[in-house]
């Protein structure tokens, strides 16, 4: 029944306010503000790219298939539209009203071109001589001059200039170079004014002998989405890489203009890009704000939030710099291990957990999944390790993770060269799951080491998004890893898992078939209790699911951090249902799945969302956690977002979010501060 759910595309577009928001909280440090302001853009960069470019395809080949809550493409794309556009607005009018006047009395002075003196005018003059000039193409367009192609989200600038011999009238646009800083720098070091505006007043060196009338910037936004025919390729990996090429030319689905450039001038764009009027975004102020985050490296630590160094786990240390490190083998044996990034240490944890396998005699083989990781990973470094220290190493390498393509093609190219055995994975599936597998002979036996994670292996995210990861030797979650393994790089037929939940296997049952425990409970008149915390919900069966649980009297707090489909707090349908959504300093990213079970308390963390995407179409996993002191661990967690008064957002049953205040003489509870703190406690 549409009326039960809220539009994805529209809740994404809430979670994205949620980002503005913190950078419109003055109680959010000032650099930090500037931040969100760069995310918020970066997010909608690729909320374009894919969803928007998604529904456009629907609508341009007739595709009218309608959302669950019940609209056309044409529908979603007008309401995403209206509720963007004052959104975009708002974004603008806190740079240049409040946050441009608050970094200037701070001073950090981002200055437009017309305001410099002389002497700085001519220092850019000279930067544009020594920097731009050598590097920029003007480009002419008329008949002779076909309209040149625009890359994706490049920032360029449309030019009148006129010939004064003829009085003709000419077009042409120049790219603004993204490969140097969106801010240019003047030698105080405190003063910055935009490229483009550089730019735009030395056209004269680039339109030599011409009279340049008018300059407009503009940015365009492509359909960046990969269409895979993957039972189709030969080969997974070159088929990605054309797709790839691809890429680069795909449709034109938004195109954001400055407020000022006049109807002929955007209507002529328009037509070069076959963009109709309604995905034209005027912006009055400057394109391309996700060059803010680079002030983020401006040394001003009192416009920041407080450092943070994540902490070493307790059971990892060693009692002083002198001792010997800790042997983590030892440390799993003596009973699984659970951290939580960034408040504990990713490094001394999950990285050492790698670089001991890979240099440690004793183990035999590592087998991991990746899908994200960073440029300079240290993890693929260990797996490079163990194969050359003659290990068995297999790296399942996702190379359909969006935008990270390239990087995933690189990383298992440079894997393969040093002999590890590289696989891509399930055909149609995605590999989305957070394992690694290490096999270390002991005593003459085999004994088998996992770690289970909620997120990536990729040491920069780890610093700044939430995850949780289950190290382990038990036997049984030992073995379903190893043969979840074999299923990925072989030809298993493997359907049933002892204590794994797997997608697309056994997640969605798993699930639903613990829900409709608690529902049992709840109908013979026991305590029913659910707390899930996930990225997304946006499942129509799963929703479902809760709305029955609801109404069979279980009480429900979901901790969503992004989409959010479910209505709840409504009376008949969900009105045991609570939701909330924390947004702040980190990415909540960790997924977290409880149930009171009658009082025997079981929690699961795991890679999975509540979406049709991970239950159906991921390889997923999600594992139990039955240590009683480390269950006990995840009860803190979940207990200190539902009770966080600074950071969390309740959404109500008509789909606004209202963020909770700390009530009159009531403390501040914000999540994040004190998981860092309940971290440092432990130091």
């Amino acid at each position: 029944m549409p009326e039960q759910y809220f539009n994805r595309e529209l809740s994404w577009i809430e979670f994205n306010a949620r980002v503005l928001h913190e950078a419109l909280d003055e109680r959010t440090p000032l650099l930090e503000r500037l931040k969100f302001l760069a995310i918020f853009e970066s997010n909608l960069d690729e909320f374009f790219m894919v969803r928007v470019a998604v529904i456009r395809r629907q609508l341009e080949t007739g595709v009218l298939v309608l959302t669950p809550d019940g609209l056309t493409p044409q529908q979603q794309l007008r309401q995403i539209s209206n509720r963007l556009r004052p959104l975009i607005q708002k974004l603008h009018e806190c740079f240049r009203q409040e946050l441009v006047p608050k970094l200037a009395e701070q001073g950090i002075h981002i200055r437009d071109f017309s305001e410099l003196a002389e002497p700085e005018r001519q220092e850019l003059r000279e930067y544009f001589d020594r920097r731009l000039f050598p590097v920029l193409t003007p480009l002419a367009v008329d008949p002779g001059h076909p309209f040149p192609y625009i890359s994706n989200l490049s920032l360029s600038l449309a030019v009148v200039v006129r010939d004064p011999e003829t009085g003709k009238e000419h077009f042409a646009r120049v790219k603004v170079p993204n490969t140097l800083p969106r801010f240019v720098p003047l030698r105080d070091g405190v003063s910055f004014v935009p490229l483009d505006q550089v730019i735009a007043h030395h056209l004269e060196a680039l339109f030599v002998g011409m009279e340049v009338l008018e300059y407009y910037p503009f940015r365009i936004t492509r359909d960046a989405d990969l269409e895979i025919q993957e039972d189709e390729a030969d080969d997974l990996l070159a088929a990605i890489q054309e797709e790839l090429r691809k890429r680069r030319f795909g449709s034109v689905v938004r195109m954001e203009i400055a407020k000022s450039m006049p109807s002929a001038i955007r209507q002529r764009l328009c037509e070069e890009l076959h963009l109709d009027a309604d995905s034209v975004y005027e912006v009055d102020g400057l394109l391309n704000m996700g060059g803010l985050m680079a002030f983020l490296n401006l040394n001003r630590p009192d416009l920041k939030d407080p450092p943070w160094g994540p902490v070493t786990p307790p059971r990892l240390r060693t009692a002083s710099v002198s001792d010997e490190p800790v042997d983590i083998f030892s440390v799993i044996r003596e009973g699984d291990l659970l951290v939580h990034h960034p408040y504990d240490s990713f490094a001394a944890s999950v990285e050492r957990f790698l670089e001991e396998a890979a240099n440690d005699p004793q183990v035999l083989t590592i087998k991991q999944t990746l899908y994200r990781t960073s440029g300079d990973s240290s993890v693929v470094g260990s797996l490079i390790q163990a194969a050359e220290n003659g290990k068995q190493v297999a790296a399942l390498v996702e190379l359909k993770a969006r935008f990270d393509e390239e990087n995933n093609i690189l990383w298992a190219k440079k894997l393969e060269k040093a002999g590890v055995h590289v696989a891509y994975g399930l055909p149609g599936l995605k590999i989305h799951c957070k394992l690694a597998l290490v096999v270390r002979e002991e005593g003459g036996s085999l004994r088998r080491y996992v770690h289970i994670g909620t997120g990536n292996y990729n040491p920069k995210t780890a610093r700044i998004y939430t995850d949780l990861g289950l190290f382990t030797c038990d036997e049984t979650l030992c073995n379903d890893v190893t043969e979840l393994f074999n299923l990925l790089t072989g030809y298993s037929r493997q359907r049933h898992f002892r204590k794994l939940l797997v997608a697309p296997r056994t997640l969605r049952q798993g699930m639903e078939a613990l829900i409709r425990r608690e529902m049992r409970h709840a109908q013979a008149g026991q305590r029913g209790r659910i707390i899930v915390k996930v990225n997304s919900l946006t499942d129509p069966r799963m929703i479902q699911v809760l709305y029955e649980a609801s109404q069979a009297g279980v009480e429900i707090d979901l901790i969503v951090r992004g989409m959010c489909c479910l209505k709840p707090g409504i009376p008949g349908l969900s009105e045991r249902i609570r939701v909330i959504s924390i947004i702040g300093r980190f990415l909540e990213h960790s997924r977290i799945f409880y149930f009171y079970n009658g009082g025997q308390e079981e929690y699961f963390i795991g890679s999975a969302d509540y979406m049709t995407r991970n239950l159906d179409r991921r390889v997923e996993v999600v594992t139990p956690v039955e240590d009683p002191l480390l269950q006990q661990e995840l009860k803190a967690i979940l207990e200190i977002c539902l009770t966080d008064n600074r950071q969390a957002w309740e959404l109500r049953p008509d789909g606004t979010y209202v963020q909770r205040q700390p009530k009159p003489g009531e403390p501040v509870r914000s999540t994040h501060q004190r998981l860092m703190e309940r971290a440092a406690s432990r130091l």
